[in-house]
């Protein structure tokens, strides 16, 4: 089961998590990332913008890229896009599998991938201005460990 969803009003992880698990009897367990805008560092809000006809084909390729890869019962990938404020959620990714490693495995794929080589350009609000935000040197790194471009279908 694939369940991939690309949101513009906040959202509760929770609320999501709770039926994905319901949803997959016997399964051994459930690995979940939620990544939400930091607070600090002068941030007023952070802003996610997107290439529609791209991003969720683009994101449902990345799932279908992740339960070919590992043994999983269902994955979950939840994204806002829009102005979001601290604290808000941006991602959730779920995975659900009959072992802890491969759910484990597949979110940290799903991340790595969503982080660095996907349709979403990112800028952040800060009492100067708006201020556009790319990966670090470290994201890169952390994707190249997976050494395969998710291509859309």
């Amino acid at each position: 089961m694939k369940d991939v969803r690309l949101l513009t009003e906040p959202f509760n992880p929770g609320a999501f998590v709770g039926p994905f698990s319901n949803a997959h009897p016997g399964l051994g367990g459930i690995c979940s990332f939620v990544g939400e805008v930091r607070p600090g560092d002068g941030v007023e809000a952070l802003e996610l913008r997107h290439y529609e006809p791209l991003t969720l084909p683009g994101m449902d390729a990345l799932a279908d890229a992740a339960l070919d890869r590992f043994d999983l019962m269902g994955l979950l990938i939840v994204h806002r896009t829009g102005v979001l404020l601290p604290r808000e959620p941006i991602v959730l990714v779920s995975a659900a599998a009959r072992h802890r490693r491969d759910a484990i495995q597949a979110v940290d794929f799903a991340m790595d991938h969503l982080k660095s080589d996907s349709w979403f350009w990112k800028r952040e609000k800060r009492a100067d201005g708006w201020h556009w935000i790319e990966p670090r040197e470290q994201d890169h790194a952390d994707l190249a460990r997976w050494q395969e471009k998710i291509t859309q279908v």
